[in-house]
């Protein structure tokens, strides 16, 4: 599925942008990061980012989608 072609409820806020912006640097973080060579706490630090990342785009999708 394209672009194009995903139903778009209503456009974005600054915020739902600003949100979305911050769950894709996370993401990008984290795929920059060799992983093999962080420690424990380092491990623990990006887990609970994405997971918290994950949680705020999951409530973003509950806020913007009809339902």
């Amino acid at each position: 599925m394209t672009d194009e072609s995903r139903p778009h409820p209503g456009p974005l806020t600054d915020l739902h942008r600003a949100r979305i912006d911050y769950a894709r640097r996370d993401l990008e973080y984290a795929r920059a990061e060799d992983l093999a060579q962080l420690h424990a706490a380092g491990l623990i630090l990006i887990i609970e980012r994405l997971r918290t990342r994950l949680d705020d785009i999951l409530a973003l999708v509950d806020e913007v989608t009809p339902g």
